[in-house]
């Protein structure tokens, strides 16, 4: 009963998250515009490919221009699917690094909202905006790595008969719901010193089932074209409450402003 209680928490999570955006129509518009932006971005190139697709598929195999016409364009086709496969895939893992990226100030603002309804929340960070920058855009670039690196077995392994289809799909919603918490719960966490991914890492491995129970909805949410326009504000409205349950506990809201005592029980500032 625990373990699924912290799953339905995590689910809830989630929920609040929606709850608390939606009751803010002007900071939920803002927070849908980034992925918005991304999903036209990304569409665009993928036109953008499909119109280029055979020209592509020619400049790659020089070698098949002296095969027979039917096998330079059966292994062109095949290269094509390849392609447009590895292409939506990559933009699959992208998504919410790229618009993270182009929507952060919105995406601090909605985390700083939330952190101020929920109370106890900590100052913003004086940090320069470009060692901030570089260093999200740092952060960015390894969830973008480990998220190819983990999704390049797993394709392949979709092809293994059964396997393939049923527990491949289930470890790559496990991965990418890994991932995708250890982006949301940024912001919370950069506000209280914790800049490095391994201490987001820390983080949801200290409360597993409740990170999961809220990063694979999210995650199957935001996978879903264009409603991820819709969920993305909700999804970092929850991720700072996750991240709020996640913390170390020196870090707790109830710990960042609660004096500590002597020993002899005298509180001390």
């Amino acid at each position: 009963m625990t373990l699924l209680r912290e799953i339905f928490t995590g689910i809830g999570t989630l929920l609040r998250g929606f709850s608390m955006i939606l009751r803010r129509p002007k900071l939920f518009f803002l927070g849908a515009l980034p992925s918005f932006l991304t999903s036209i971005l990304f569409v665009i190139a993928l036109i953008a490919l499909l119109v280029r697709l055979d020209d592509l598929t020619t400049w790659m195999t020089p070698f098949a221009a002296d095969w027979a016409p039917g096998w330079a364009t059966t292994v062109r086709v095949i290269l094509g699917i390849v392609v447009v496969a590895a292409s939506v895939l990559l933009m699959v893992i992208g998504f919410t690094t790229v618009t993270l990226a182009l929507g952060s100030p919105l995406y601090d603002m909605i985390a700083e909202e939330v952190e101020e309804e929920l109370g106890n929340a900590p100052k913003a960070p004086d940090e320069p905006l470009l060692r901030s920058l570089l260093r999200a855009l740092r952060i960015s670039l390894a969830l973008i790595s480990l998220s190819v690196a983990a999704a390049i077995p797993l394709f392949f392994a979709g092809f293994i008969p059964v396997v393939g289809q049923t527990v491949v799909p289930v470890l790559s919603t496990l991965v990418g719901g890994w991932l995708l918490g250890a982006e949301l719960i940024g912001s919370a966490f950069d506000r209280r010193g914790l800049v490095r991914l391994r201490d987001r890492f820390a983080g949801l491995r200290r409360r597993r089932l409740l990170s999961l129970g809220f990063a694979v909805p999210a995650f199957l949410l935001l996978s879903i074209p264009f409603v991820a326009v819709l969920v993305f504000p909700a999804a970092t409205a929850g991720g700072t409450i996750l991240a709020r349950s996640l913390l170390p506990p020196s870090l707790t809201p109830q710990a960042e402003t609660e004096p500590s005592r002597h020993p002899n029980g005298v509180s001390r500032p």
